[in-house]
């Protein structure tokens, strides 16, 4: 981790997602990054994900309760002020909510997120949002509604909402093929020159851009070049 600090300057935390982290584990990881190191951080997995998913065989003992999809419930209040306490610690601007493709582009969706975002608090954190095989128009309608930041890949759109303070938060997981995702890939110079462009051309006042291909670590050292 020492060199990852040393090399780049910010990291989105996927261990949030599985389980959140021991208060030990995340005051280390804090104070070893210096302070201008940025985290992010991915949301727990408790707002998002319903049990059925097989993302909770990583969790350990399986709770019980109602757990997923932005349901206005006690369980995903409770997996969403774990979330908060964790980006406090570590310092994060922005927490990652990456919803499963089960949540789908229906009234009931808007209902639950209606309900959810009306109920939390924010805090200080700006929050960005991944929705799967949503169309165009129903995720600029979803972030404008709820001001979130259109979490996308470049590689395949670019993001359909600028929030207002209009940050740019891209994910890069690799090449597309019959609508699957390939992990297993390096990105090209000169597609790496084609993000980059991209960036210019959208004019955000930040831009988080993480690689989850791979070749991510040759890659981002490749992309941050052109930044430098």
């Amino acid at each position: 981790m020492k060199k990852y600090f040393q090399e780049f300057s910010t990291v989105e935390v996927q261990q949030t997602f599985y389980k959140i982290p021991r208060e030990s584990t995340l005051l280390k990881w804090r104070k070893q990054a210096g302070e201008s190191f940025i985290f992010n951080v991915k949301c727990f997995q408790g707002v998002t994900h319903p049990l059925s998913s097989p993302t909770w065989k990583r969790f350990g003992k399986k709770p019980k309760g109602n757990y997923g999809l932005l349901q206005p419930s006690k369980e995903v209040f409770e997996s969403w002020e774990a979330t908060l306490k964790a980006a406090s610690i570590l310092k994060a601007k922005i927490i990652l909510i990456q919803l499963p493709a089960s949540f789908k582009e229906t009234q009931q969706a808007f209902e639950n997120a209606e309900k959810f975002f009306a109920e939390i608090d924010r805090k200080e954190f700006s929050i960005a949002i991944e929705l799967r095989g949503w169309s165009e128009k129903g995720i600029k309608k979803f972030c404008k509604k709820f001001e979130l930041i259109d979490c996308c890949d470049l590689s395949i759109r670019e993001p359909s909402y600028l929030t207002k303070n209009k940050i740019l938060y891209s994910r890069l997981h690799g090449a597309y093929k019959n609508g699957k995702i390939i992990y297993s890939y390096s990105y090209s110079e000169n597609e790496l020159k084609n993000f980059e462009q991209k960036i210019r051309k959208i004019k955000p006042k930040e831009a988080w851009i993480y690689f989850n291909n791979s070749d991510m670590y040759k890659n981002a050292k490749q992309f941050q070049k052109f930044f430098l």
